[in-house]
């Protein structure tokens, strides 16, 4: 079999709270690779707080590509993430180093490597009316609508996910067909080989206290001041994409007088473990990845070895010279 000689990348995912970016950090300490954020929420200017987002001295240390790239008032799309996350590889490959892609949201790894199926664009006004009736009616009403409709698409989106919910019977309604029915089909082949390292507790309950304390943690800190601020600029709603981040609906919902502190607490912590969840499913579908269990002191170390590993270069001097260019 012939040598891959397509260009190393790697992959760091996990779901939210297993300590991502302290991995990612101390690999970028040792290795010649340049960061790459996979976040939906980090591409957001003023989204610091509540999204965790790494603070001015570790990104200063080490510099994550699209963090704080659009405005919260601006829907930022994973077709949009795959274009951009694409020339942040180019740049950081042609530079000489390795791009390393650090994140929890799988469908943007996703449509990067895999691509995405040729939908309709968004229509505003499909898109206003299903959000009005799910204003009326519920979004489990939307979801067992999905579920008559189109019962693959409702089998993979939990009925609490909003966005995809609405995405699903809005390209319904455009197109005339299921979700489903569109997505898959042949792919091109990934410009780069990719180690994927997969970063899941073994056990849900050391996560769960973490994403309790990160919460406290972030609350301490001004996040309800933070979506105050928020709330000021003009062109921004609840229903903004930047907005519908797990804790940030919770705590607009909560200035809008919908709840009390107790209860907003207790509804973002929930809706963080079934973030975490979700996540933690998705990677079970990628079965090329290596997983690290975070509560384990060795695994920061497996992981240096992981790479250092796959990125020894062949030693045939037939082998030895730049990568070829891309596509």
């Amino acid at each position: 079999m012939p040598a891959d000689t397509r260009p190393p990348a790697i992959f760091l995912m996990g779901p939210t709270a297993s300590g991502k970016t302290a991995l990612a950090c101390v690999l970028a300490a040792r290795f010649e690779v340049g960061l790459i954020s996979v976040d939906s929420a980090l591409v957001y200017r003023g989204l610091d707080i509540g999204a965790a987002k790494p603070d001015a001295e570790t990104l200063r240390r080490h510099p994550h590509a699209l963090i704080d790239i659009r405005d919260p008032e601006h829907a930022y799309s994973a077709a949009e993430f795959a274009a951009d996350a694409r020339r942040a590889m180019e740049a950081v490959t042609r530079s000489g180093r390795v791009p390393l892609l650090v994140g929890g949201t799988m469908l943007y790894f996703h449509a990067l490597q895999r691509g995405l199926s040729d939908l309709p664009v968004a229509d505003p006004a499909v898109r206003a009316r299903l959000a009005a009736e799910a204003a009326a009616l519920g979004w489990p009403a939307l979801h067992a609508r999905l579920a008559e409709r189109d019962p693959a698409a409702a089998a993979r989106i939990g009925p609490a996910d909003v966005q995809r919910i609405q995405r699903a019977l809005e390209v319904i309604e455009l197109s005339g067909r299921p979700l489903s029915d569109q997505q898959g089909g042949p792919r091109m082949r990934f410009p780069w080989r990719v180690l994927k390292l997969a970063l899941v507790p073994a056990d849900r309950a050391p996560l769960h206290a973490r994403i309790a304390q990160r919460l406290e943690a972030m609350f301490e800190a001004g996040f309800v001041d933070e979506v105050r601020a928020l709330r000021t600029r003009p062109g921004l709603n609840a229903d903004a994409p930047a907005m519908r981040a797990v804790g940030y609906r919770q705590v607009w919902e909560h200035l809008d007088g919908r709840t009390d502190a107790g209860a907003m607490r207790d509804r973002a912590i929930f809706a963080t473990r079934q973030l975490a969840k979700r996540q933690i499913t998705w990677l079970r579908s990628e079965l090329d990845a290596r997983w690290l269990d975070p509560e384990s002191a060795s695994h920061a170390h497996i992981a240096e070895r992981a790479l250092a590993r796959f990125l020894e270069r062949p030693k045939r001097e037939a082998d030895i010279g730049t990568w070829p260019p891309f596509p």
